[in-house]
């Protein structure tokens, strides 16, 4: 039964005021949402030095990168120093955290370039496969050693990480190094650094240093 004091004409502008406001108030709350993305900052890139140690002022640090290049960096307030230390291939067991550079093979595994033996309390860094820049075309895989079989050239790794697993080849006589806690005493001039770079109101800032001692140099 119909009813009489129903006007439908009456109900239906009310109908599209409500539907046109709804439509306002969400073009509204997605331009304040693009707006707020678009006002986060884009964390700056950072590149990696690899270098020798010209001076040290105790701020400033100058260093001649590998093509002869040099750079004034400034440390960061929060710099990390870590002092890289060679390792035995015997340090690399089931259960070892490791990263190694690395040159991808036809067959699908990789050959070592250098392997860095992470301590416990750094287990997880940056887990995982990426291109690397220690060479054309090298890798860096940081991952769990799973299994470890020796070989006529030195050992066969099976290394898993988060997204999959690769088989790396570690031969005689490649760079086997960890790292300790280290401070600013170590860039003494001619010392050999792996330097972490970031760019910051037009200064190059150093945010992590790896040095070795007595000339050794960071492998990776």
């Amino acid at each position: 039964m119909l009813n009489p004091w129903r006007n439908d004409n009456m109900c239906r502008p009310r109908v599209l005021e409500v539907t046109h406001m709804k439509h306002i108030f969400g073009a509204v709350l997605a331009a304040i949402c693009t707006l707020a993305i678009a006002q986060v900052p884009t964390p700056k890139p950072t590149q990696r030095l690899r270098a020798t140690v010209e001076s040290f002022d105790g701020r400033l640090l100058v260093v001649k990168e590998r093509s002869g290049e040099m750079h004034r960096l400034v440390l960061a307030d929060n710099v990390s120093v870590s002092e890289v230390v060679p390792a035995q291939l015997s340090a690399i067991q089931p259960g070892t955290y490791v990263g190694s550079a690395a040159m991808p093979q036809a067959d699908g595994t990789l050959r070592a370039l250098e392997v860095l033996v992470f301590p416990d309390s750094a287990r997880g860094t940056g887990e995982g496969h990426v291109a690397w820049d220690l060479q054309a075309g090298s890798t860096m895989t940081n991952a769990t050693v799973a299994e470890v079989v020796s070989t006529e050239q030195g050992r066969m790794l099976m290394l898993r990480y988060k997204d999959g697993e690769k088989t790396l080849e570690v031969r005689e006589g490649v760079p086997i190094v960890t790292f300790k806690p280290g401070d600013r005493g170590l860039l003494v001039t001619g010392a050999k650094v792996l330097v972490t770079v970031q760019q910051r109101d037009g200064h190059a800032v150093a945010l992590r240093i790896l040095a070795g001692r007595d000339g050794f140099a960071p492998p990776m």
